[in-house]
């Protein structure tokens, strides 16, 4: 396959994801800023959205105080955001028309569908009339996407590519979403009594799991309380959780052990690193450690793994 056409597979996968994931963050914030609570919580949460794609400096620059309409806006449509819905659908769209060809009619026609309707929602106001339900659909269009592909295309190098894409966006979306909801606790900001207010807790991790639709997964695991300890393991370890940085590493190990070649050897090498710290790590050593540290070093890790296989399959070669 040639390089080019890996690249946009790859990346219209990771745009498609992405949209999705930042839908996912959106949701549960809208959803969890209903709910009772102080006005310093409500805007912590919106300000930990934006750490999560690392787009707070952006917004302050473009819009000054974070308020839930102005990130709402900023995160869906804004055209100087690179990272907003739109934009990734646009992209993921783009990227999917460059490389017609090498898709089937049913995964091209999702994309550009995708693409046409998201234009028809923003123009009738849907994200301003009901954010949940046009949260829904990005969510839907995405598992409708995923799923077309899996279920009608050859299992190929074209397919290979797009889960590469896929579970490497998701890995890293994870574990920015760990970082920064652990740290919104942690952080002295708001005092002792904040830590130690157990209906924020059990709100906050609950968004948490929520947010990568693991709270009903969470419940049928441990049958008890919501633990940040636990909702860390099932997040991290747990390799029957699909949207856990286990989960996904073991789909890029897979993927990448299909495209194999000479090239891809030191690839894959750091790739079975990554997998293996996961699969044998306990997480009460993760902890002890420190979490954050881990987590940093894991994205460092996934971004390293990313310029590895743009490297080795996505770029012309020189040879």
């Amino acid at each position: 396959m040639l390089s080019r056409t890996a690249d946009h597979l790859f990346w219209m996968s990771r745009y498609t994801e992405r949209a999705e994931n930042t839908a996912r963050m959106l949701d549960v914030n809208y959803q969890s800023a209903l709910l009772p609570q102080s006005p310093e919580v409500a805007l912590l949460g919106w300000q930990g959205l934006l750490s999560i794609s690392e787009l707070l400096p952006r917004y302050t620059q473009a819009h000054g105080e974070v308020t839930p309409a102005k990130v709402l806006n900023f995160m869906v449509k804004d055209p100087a955001n690179p990272s907003s819905i739109v934009a990734c659908l646009q992209a993921a769209r783009e990227n999917a028309r460059a490389v017609r060809g090498a898709l089937n009619t049913e995964a091209w026609e999702i994309q550009n569908q995708t693409w046409l309707e998201v234009n028809r929602l923003i123009q009738d106001g849907a994200l301003e009339s009901d954010p949940a339900r046009f949260f829904e659909w990005v969510k839907f269009r995405s598992h409708l996407s995923r799923g077309v592909t899996v279920g009608t295309m050859l299992q190929d190098e074209a397919l290979h590519f797009m889960r590469l894409g896929t579970f490497l966006e998701r890995a890293d979306n994870t574990a920015r979403l760990l970082d920064v909801k652990f740290h919104a606790v942690q952080t002295d900001y708001f005092g002792a009594a904040l830590a130690q207010d157990q209906d924020y807790d059990f709100y906050h991790w609950s968004a948490v799991l929520l947010s990568v639709s693991g709270f009903e997964t969470y419940r049928k695991v441990y049958r008890d309380v919501i633990t940040p300890e636990r909702v860390a393991e099932l997040l991290i370890l747990r390799a029957d959780m699909p949207r856990s940085l286990h989960a996904c590493m073991k789909e890029v190990m897979g993927n990448l052990d299909m495209l194999s070649g000479t090239r891809s050897a030191e690839t894959q090498r750091h790739a079975g690193r990554l997998l293996a710290h996961l699969k044998f790590a306990h997480i009460d050593e993760i902890l002890t450690n420190g979490l954050h540290a881990y987590l940093t070093q894991f994205l460092e890790r996934v971004n390293d793994l990313g310029g590895r296989i743009s490297r080795d399959f996505l770029l012309p070669s020189t040879a």
